[in-house]
C-alpha cells in the first residue's frame, strides 16, 4: 500500500501518518511543496523514534508520483466527493492520495481525477476531519479488505 500526501502543511500530521506507515509496511509519499521541513522536531515527535524507519519518497508533483507507480490504482480523497471510501475494493498496490489540511486537493487534481474521488462521511457538523485520522481510517479499511496482509498482534514484550 501507498499513502500520498499532496502539499501537507502540518508536521504533526505527517509524523503521525509516518508512524502508521511503519506499523503497516506502507510507503509514504510526500508530493509537492511541503509546509514544513522534514528535519523539524515536530515531525520526529509525532512519529516518535519510528520516523527513521518510514519508507519515505518525495515527488515534485503528482505526475512524478504516478510515473513511479504506473500500474498502481489511485484513490483520491475529498470532502466534496460523492462515493464513500468503503464502497470500493482496495488492493495491495493501491495509492491513497490526500490533500493538504487547509485546502484539500488542488482543484486541478480534483477535476482531473473526478472519477476516482472518495469521501469519509461525517455528520455534517464539522468542515472536515483531521488528515492523519482520515488517512489512518482509510488505510485500515484497505488493509481490512486484504485480511490485514498477514499482520499479527504485537508480541507480548514480557
Amino acid at each position: 500500500m501507498h499513502i500520498a500526501l499532496v502539499q501537507p502543511e502540518i508536521p504533526g500530521n505527517t509524523g503521525s501518518i509516518g508512524r502508521v506507515c511503519v506499523g503497516t509496511a506502507t510507503t509514504l509519499h510526500l508530493v509537492g511543496q511541503l509546509g514544513f521541513s522534514l528535519d523539524e522536531k515536530y515531525v520526529r515527535r509525532a512519529g516518535l523514534d519510528y520516523w527513521k524507519n518510514v519508507d519515505l519518497r518525495l515527488h515534485v508533483d503528482l505526475d512524478a508520483l504516478i510515473a513511479t507507480l504506473p500500474a498502481s490504482p489511485l484513490h483520491l480523497f475529498s470532502a466534496h466527493a460523492s462515493v464513500r471510501y468503503d464502497s470500493v475494493a482496495y488492493g495491495p498496490d493501491d495509492v491513497l492520495i490526500f490533500g493538504c489540511e487547509t485546502k484539500g486537493l488542488p482543484e486541478a487534481i480534483v477535476r482531473r481525477f473526478a472519477d476516482r474521488l472518495l469521501y469519509v462521511p461525517t455528520n455534517g457538523r464539522i468542515r472536515s476531519l483531521n488528515l492523519a485520522n482520515v488517512a489512518t481510517a482509510v488505510l485500515f479499511e484497505a488493509l481490512r479488505q486484504q485480511d490485514f496482509g498477514g499482520m499479527q498482534p504485537r508480541p507480548d514484550p514480557t
